[in-house]
C-alpha cells in the first residue's frame, strides 16, 4: 500500500472547499455524476482512436447501503491507472480534461468536468471517500484510493471486474438525507436530468436525457416545445411563444426561451431561465447573461462558453457574456419582428403579455430599441366618422390590424392616418372609465385615440418623446382642441359681457377655489356632460411621477381645469338662477344660493367621473345631492 500527502498549497483545503467554493452541499452529486459521464465520453473517444474498447451500454449507477451509510456512484467509463490517480486526484485543482483533449484533439464541449475541484465536493457530505477504479487503457489491475478529508491518502491495488470507476461516500451522520432514494431522484432531476448518459438508481433509469434544445428547430414540433415547457414549469399553462437559440460562433450556445403568460408573480430581478453547461444544470440566476428586461422569460440556455467559477454557481461578467446577452436580445427582437409581419393577429393576441418586455427593453437597451421600436403596437379607437370602406382599406394596406373586435396600430401608421389633423400629436387614453367623457368628445369629432397602459406607458411615452421629436403625446383629458368647439356667435349683455364670461363668473364665484381654473366652451357634442375635469399634460405627468416615486395611486392634482359645456341645458339655465333664493318654509329664507349648489354639484360630479373623490367625499356628495334635490322639490311648492 502506498501512502502520501495530497499536493496542496495550504494545510487543509477541504474547509475552504466547504465554505468558499461550494455554498450548497447537494452540489456534490451533480459534480460526481458529471465526472462519470465525462469518463464515459473519454472512453468512447479513446476507443475511436483505437486505444481501448468501448462499452456497449454506457451508464452511471447510483446505489445506497443504509447499513454502512454509504452512497456509491459507479460508471463504466475510461477509469484510471495508479499514475492517473496520483496525477488527477492528488493534485487538487488540476483538471484532466485539458490534457485529454490535447491528446485526442476533440472539441472541449464533449466534457463537463473541467472545473478542477468537482471531485472534492464529495467531502462536504462524507468523512471518508473511496475510489475503486480500473483503466480501459491499462486494464490489468484495479486500484483503490482512500482519503478521510485530511491531506493524507492511501493508494493500493484492489479488485474490480469491469472497467470503470466507483466513488464510495461514507456519509457524515448529519448528511443522511442523501441515502434517501427520493432525495437522490430529486437531485438528479434538478441537475442531471438531461445528461446524455443513463443515470440509474438501484437499477432504475431516473434521468430524462435527450434535451430538445440540442436539436435543430426543424427536428422539433410544436408539441415538443410545449412538452419541455410543461416539464420544466409544471402547472404554468402553455407558453405564448418560444425562440430556439442555436449558434456555434463566436461561442457555442443552444437553448429555448419561452414567453410565459405574465402574472403578478413575474420575477424581474432574478429570473426563471435555467442555465446549463453541456446539459448539466448550473443555476437559475442568470441576470449576468440575460438582459434585465428579458428576465421574466423562461426556458434553457446551454453553453460551455459561459465562464463559471470552480463550483459553476456564479457567473463572471466579461466580454463574452456581454456578447451572448446581445445575441439573445437580437434573437428576441428578430422573432417579434417576424411575428408582427407574418402573424399580425397572433401578435395582437399576445401583445398585452409581451408589451412590458418590449417597452422596458426599448427604454433600457439602445440596440434593442433600434431593432424593436417599430414592433410596438397600441390598441386604437377609430373616430366615429370612419367608414367601413376606410377601415377595410387600412386593413388591406396592413396599416391597421383587426383582432376580434379591436383594432391595433403602430405609431407610424397612426400618424400617417391622422396627419391631416396634426403630424406630431398623438391622442391617447389610459383609462376608458375615468376618461370616458373626454374620450367620447375626441371620437365623436372624428379623432383616432390610442389606448395606453396606465402604468408602463406613464414612463414609456415621455421616453419616446425625449428620443423622437416627431411625437407629441396628449391624453384625451389634458385639453380640448378648437376643432371640438362649436363655433357660434356670442350674445353680449348690456355691460358688454358675453354669456361665456357671465357663466365663468358665476361658476368661479360659486366654487370659490383659486386652484380650479374655469373654462367655458361650446362643445360640439350633444352627449357631452355639463362639465369635465382637464389635467394639462405636463402638470399631470409631474403629479403621476410623484405618485410613482412615493408608490401610491395618483390623485387628482389640486390645480386643474373645470371645462364647462356652455351648450348643456343645465349650464345654460344657470344664468337665470343667479341670485334666486330658496324658501324652505314660510318664515325662514335659506342662506344658500341655488345656483351655487348646482355649480358645486356639477363640479363634484365631474370629479367623481374621473375617480377624483375619496370615500369620505363620495359620502358627502350623496348627502349634498339629497339636500339639493329636496331644495328643488320645495322650491316648486
Amino acid at each position: 500500500m502506498e501512502k502520501g500527502e495530497i499536493r496542496i498549497n495550504t494545510e487543509n483545503i477541504f474547509p475552504i472547499i466547504k465554505k468558499a467554493v461550494y455554498s450548497d452541499h447537494e452540489i456534490f452529486l451533480r459534480e460526481l455524476v458529471s465526472n462519470s459521464v465525462d469518463a464515459i465520453s473519454k472512453r468512447r473517444m479513446a476507443s475511436i482512436a483505437g486505444d481501448c474498447e468501448n462499452t456497449d451500454k454506457p451508464q452511471v449507477n447510483i446505489s445506497i447501503d443504509r447499513e454502512k451509510n454509504t452512497l456509491k456512484i459507479s460508471d463504466n467509463g475510461i477509469g484510471m491507472s495508479d499514475d492517473e490517480i496520483k496525477k488527477y486526484i492528488n493534485q487538487v485543482a488540476f483538471s484532466s480534461a485539458e490534457e485529454f483533449l490535447e491528446k485526442y484533439k476533440k472539441d472541449d464541449d464533449e466534457f463537463i468536468g473541467h472545473f478542477g475541484l468537482g471531485f472534492y465536493s464529495s467531502f462536504m457530505v462524507a468523512d471518508r471517500v473511496d475510489i475503486v477504479t480500473k483503466s480501459a487503457i491499462n486494464s490489468e489491475k484495479a486500484f483503490k484510493w482512500s482519503c478521510d478529508g485530511s491531506p493524507n491518502y492511501s493508494l493500493e491495488e484492489s479488485q474490480r471486474d469491469d472497467i470503470g470507476t466507483d466513488i464510495i461516500l461514507h456519509l457524515m451522520d448529519e448528511e443522511k438525507e442523501f441515502i434517501e432514494p427520493e432525495r437522490i431522484k430529486s437531485l438528479i432531476k434538478k441537475y442531471c436530468d438531461f445528461m446524455p448518459t443513463d443515470v440509474l438508481l438501484e437499477g432504475e433509469t431516473i434521468n430524462k436525457k435527450n434535451p430538445p434544445w440540442r436539436k435543430q428547430p426543424n427536428e422539433l414540433k410544436k408539441e415538443d416545445y410545449i412538452e419541455l415547457y410543461k416539464y420544466l414549469y409544471p402547472f404554468q399553462g402553455d407558453p405564448m411563444l418560444w425562440i430556439h437559440l442555436n449558434t456555434d460562433y463566436p461561442y457555442n450556445l443552444q437553448g429555448i426561451l419561452y414567453f410565459p403568460k405574465l402574472s403578478g408573480r413575474a420575477d424581474w430581478e432574478k429570473g426563471e431561465i435555467k442555465l446549463f453547461c453541456n446539459q448539466v444544470f448550473v443555476s437559475d440566476s442568470i441576470k449576468e447573461i440575460v438582459p434585465k428586461y428579458l428576465l421574466p422569460l423562461r426556458g434553457v440556455i446551454d453553453s460551455t462558453d459561459i465562464p463559471l467559477n470552480v463550483s459553476r454557481s456564479a457567473l463572471q461578467t466579461d466580454r463574452k457574456v456581454r456578447s451572448i446577452s446581445s445575441f439573445i436580445s437580437k434573437k428576441v427582437a428578430g422573432k417579434l419582428t417576424n411575428l408582427l409581419k407574418n402573424e399580425p393577429e397572433f401578435y395582437c393576441e399576445i401583445w398585452d403579455s409581451i408589451s412590458a418586455f418590449i417597452k422596458i427593453g426599448v427604454i433600457e437597451d439602445e440596440k434593442f430599441a433600434d431593432l424593436s421600436q417599430d414592433n410596438i403596437i397600441f390598441e386604437t379607437k377609430l373616430g366615429s366618422n370612419t367608414s367601413k370602406e376606410d377601415i377595410n382599406k387600412y386593413i388591406e394596406e396592413k396599416s391597421l390590424i383587426k383582432f376580434k373586435e379591436n383594432f391595433y396600430t403602430t405609431l407610424k401608421n397612426y400618424q400617417n392616418r391622422n396627419k391631416s389633423f396634426d403630424e406630431k400629436k398623438v391622442i391617447y387614453c389610459s383609462d376608458e372609465i375615468s376618461q370616458i367623457n373626454a374620450l367620447n368628445l375626441w371620437l365623436s369629432n372624428g379623432r383616432e385615440v390610442l389606448k395606453a397602459d396606465p402604468l408602463i406607458d406613464a414612463q414609456f411615452l415621455p421616453w419616446l418623446e425625449s428620443k423622437n421629436d416627431k411625437f407629441q403625446f396628449q391624453r384625451v383629458d389634458s385639453e380640448i382642441n378648437d376643432e371640438l368647439n362649436k363655433q357660434t356667435p356670442e350674445i353680449v349683455d348690456k355691460d358688454g359681457n358675453s354669456n361665456r364670461e357671465n357663466l365663468k363668473d358665476i361658476i368661479s364665484q360659486a366654487l370659490n377655489n383659486e386652484k380650479v381654473t374655469v373654462q367655458v366652451q361650446s362643445i360640439n357634442n350633444k352627449n357631452s356632460p355639463p362639465a369635465i375635469i382637464l389635467l394639462p399634460e405636463q402638470m399631470r405627468r409631474i403629479n403621476d411621477m410623484g405618485a410613482y416615486m412615493e408608490q401610491r395611486i395618483p390623485s387628482l392634482p389640486d390645480y386643474h381645469i373645470l371645462l364647462v359645456n356652455q351648450e348643456h341645458p343645465l349650464i345654460s339655465g344657470l344664468v337665470n338662477l343667479k341670485g334666486k333664493k330658496l324658501i324652505l318654509n314660510e318664515t325662514e329664507e335659506s342662506e344658500n344660493d341655488l345656483s351655487q349648489k348646482i355649480v358645486n354639484h356639477i363640479y363634484e360630479m365631474a370629479k367623481l367621473s374621473i375617480g377624483g373623490l375619496d370615500q369620505k367625499q363620495i359620502v358627502n356628495l350623496q348627502l349634498n345631492n339629497a339636500e339639493l334635490i329636496t331644495d328643488l322639490l320645495n322650491s316648486n311648492k
